[in-house]
Formats: C-alpha cells, structure tokens, sequence
C-alpha cells in the first residue's frame, strides 16, 4: 500500500514526522522482488528530490534497498528505525526491466 502523507500526518514509527514532500511505502511482508517492483511502481511518478520512507520486514532489505538505489540512481539515506529505511528519488533513474528490478530493460 501506498500513499502519500500530509505534512501534518501520523508520524513514523520513530515518531518522527515526514516533510510534506515525502511518500510512505509499506512493503510490510513481501519479499526482495516483489518489494521493489511495486516499490518502482510507488515512486514512478514522485517528483526528483522527493523523501521516501519505505516499511519492509524481508530480512534482506537491509542489502537490497541500498543496492537497487545504487543501481538505478536513487539515493539511499539509510535506515530509519527497526524495519523503516529511506531514499531520495533521482531526477533520472535508470530504468530496469518490467519483471526484473535487478536487469536493465531489453533493447531492441
């Protein structure tokens, strides 16, 4: 699920509040592929720049989260409490295959 948050809305788990410029994504129970597919998808249309806080309880978040930000150019800030992590959303990342958050997109 995700949504995005007011400046005035529920805070993090850490009791910290996000900036009005921030996106929430609960990636609460799923696994390193389906996490960052439909997290791709979450921050597809979030402008450059933008905070996101991401919920993930798959024990290799913590190693996947940074690589695939390497990967496509997002910036990884790093974690915020026990299962919440941050990025910064790249002006232009680099795209990765529809079905495959780890591999570029084919070429023709």
């Amino acid at each position: 699920m995700t949504y995005h948050v007011p400046p005035q809305a529920t805070s993090t788990p850490s009791r910290q509040r996000l900036p009005a410029t921030a996106l929430a994504f609960d990636g609460r129970g799923l696994l390193c592929v389906t996490l960052l597919l439909r997290l791709r998808a979450a921050i597809a249309d979030a402008p450059a720049g933008t905070l996101v806080h991401v919920r993930a309880t798959d024990p290799a978040a913590p190693l996947d989260l940074p690589a695939w930000c390497h990967f496509t150019g997002h910036h990884y800030l790093g974690p915020v409490d026990e299962d919440t992590y941050a990025l910064r959303t790249a002006a232009d990342p680099a795209p990765t295959a529809p079905d495959a958050p780890w591999r570029r997109p084919a070429q023709p």
